[in-house]
């Protein structure tokens, strides 16, 4: 596959990938029963460069980290969704899987990263 079609397979997904996010996050069935669509925000950055958005963190009551909201940065490859996304934590934050630079240090995010996986399923892994 040349640069130019995996550029445009990488948007189709990812465009795919925030259609069925929004879908999702305004039904009102998902947020009565499901708090997860409630713990983020995430959108394309402003910076007019489609492979990166802007993600918002905001813990679930109970939660160790409820009551900080957390700023993230997500860039996707232009081989999305063949190579993981990068996912970077803006907002300080302190916790074992995430790295003195804001870097996860999830699995899923590596060696055991998926073209199955979407980036809904990474967000809900980090809540």
């Amino acid at each position: 596959m040349d640069k130019t079609s995996a550029d445009n397979a990488a948007k189709k997904r990812i465009m795919k990938e925030m259609q069925a996010l929004s879908k999702e996050k305004s039904d009102p069935k998902n947020m009565a029963k499901d708090t997860t669509f409630r713990c983020f925000e995430i959108q394309p950055s402003g910076n007019g460069n489609f492979f990166e958005w802007d993600a918002k963190l905001i813990p679930p009551e109970g939660s160790f980290y409820h009551g900080g909201i957390f700023n993230l940065r997500i860039t996707f490859p232009a081989d999305y969704p063949f190579k993981p996304p990068k996912i970077i934590f803006l907002t300080k934050i302190y916790h074992p899987n995430i790295n003195s630079n804001g870097v996860i240090c999830l699995d899923i995010l590596n060696d055991s990263w998926s073209p199955a996986l979407t980036i809904q399923k990474v967000i809900i892994s980090l809540i």
